[in-house]
C-alpha cells in the first residue's frame, strides 16, 4: 500500500471526477491520501471529502503563502472552527504554510510588503499549530533559510515539521535531518536534470521520508506532462526505492508507516 502524503483534490472535485480518481488510486495500491488546504475556499471542500471518503482521504487546513494578503489575519480566524469537535472530521495537520519568494513583485518596496505579510502569517500559524499540538506542512520556495529561521525561533517541535515537495540539495537535507524534521519528495525526483536532488535524497533518513504527488502538479516520469493524480504515486515510489536500494514493497511499507506516524492516521482498515 502507498500513502500520498500531499495532494490537492479541488480540481478533481470541480470537474466531477473525484470518485473515478479515488478508484484509480485504490486500483494502483494508493490507499491513503492527504488533501492539503491552501485557503478558506478549499478547507470546507476537503473536510467534505474526508467525511465522504473517511477510509481514504484525510485533510489539512492552512493559509498558503501565495494566498497571504493584507487580510491574512481574518483568514486565520476561520481556521479555528476546523478543530471544533462538532465539525468532525478534524484536520490532521496545519498546512500548507510557509514562505514563497518565487513570484515576488518586481518593485522592491512591494516585494518587502509581501515578504513581511508572509512572515507574519507563517509565524502566527506556527503559534496556532503549537497551541493545537498539530503537525505542520511547510511550503518553502526560494526561502529555505528563512523558513528554518522562523521555525527555530517559534520553538516548534521539528518532529512535527515536514518540508513538502523538497527540492533543495544535500546541505539543506542535513539541516532538516539534524533537527529531526521530515521531508516529502515529489515526482521531480525522477526528472533527469535533478541529480542534486537525488544526492539529497540519498542523505535523507529513511525513517523521516514521505512521498507525495502534489497533484495535480509535478507528474513523475513516465507520466510527466500529464495532469498528476494519486494513482501515479507508485511510479515515484518505485524510482525512489531503487535509489535507496530497497525492495519496492518494503519502501512502500516504510513510507506508509512514516506518513501514518507523522499525521497520526492510525486506522488501516
Amino acid at each position: 500500500m502507498w500513502f500520498d502524503s500531499h495532494c490537492h483534490l479541488e480540481v478533481f472535485s470541480k470537474s466531477g471526477v473525484l470518485e473515478e480518481m479515488v478508484s484509480r488510486a485504490l486500483d494502483a495500491g494508493v490507499t491513503r491520501m492527504v488533501s492539503i488546504g491552501t485557503a478558506p475556499n478549499d478547507w470546507k471542500l476537503y473536510r467534505e471529502h474526508a467525511r465522504n471518503y473517511e477510509k481514504v482521504i484525510k485533510y489539512t487546513v492552512g493559509l498558503h503563502p501565495s494566498y497571504v494578503d493584507e487580510a491574512w489575519s481574518a483568514s486565520l480566524e476561520k481556521l479555528r472552527v476546523f478543530w471544533d469537535a462538532k465539525l468532525m472530521p478534524a484536520p490532521v495537520a496545519l498546512g500548507e504554510i510557509g514562505l514563497d519568494y518565487f513570484r515576488l513583485p518586481k518593485c522592491r518596496d512591494e516585494a518587502e510588503v509581501v515578504k513581511r505579510n508572509q512572515e507574519m502569517a507563517f509565524r502566527e500559524q506556527l503559534k496556532i499549530a503549537m497551541a493545537w499540538e498539530a503537525p505542520v506542512v511547510v511550503h518553502s520556495r526560494g526561502a529555505f533559510d528563512d523558513c528554518v529561521k522562523l521555525i527555530d525561533e517559534s520553538h516548534m517541535d521539528w518532529n512535527k515539521v515536514v518540508f513538502h515537495c523538497f527540492s533543495e540539495g544535500p546541505e539543506e537535507i542535513r539541516t532538516i535531518r539534524d533537527r529531526q524534521g521530515w521531508v516529502s519528495f515529489t515526482g521531480i525526483l525522477t526528472y533527469k536534470s535533478n541529480q542534486r536532488l537525488r544526492e539529497a535524497f540519498a542523505l535523507a533518513e529513511l525513517e523521516r521520508v514521505m512521498l507525495e504527488t502534489d497533484s495535480p502538479y509535478l507528474s513523475p516520469v513516465p507520466k510527466r506532462g500529464m495532469q498528476n493524480e494519486p494513482s501515479f504515486l507508485p511510479y515515484l515510489g518505485t524510482f525512489a526505492a531503487e535509489l535507496k536500494d530497497l525492495a519496492v514493497a518494503k519502501f512502500a511499507e516504510v513510507t506508509f508507516e512514516n506518513t501514518t506516524k507523522f499525521y497520526g492516521c492510525n486506522d488501516r482498515s
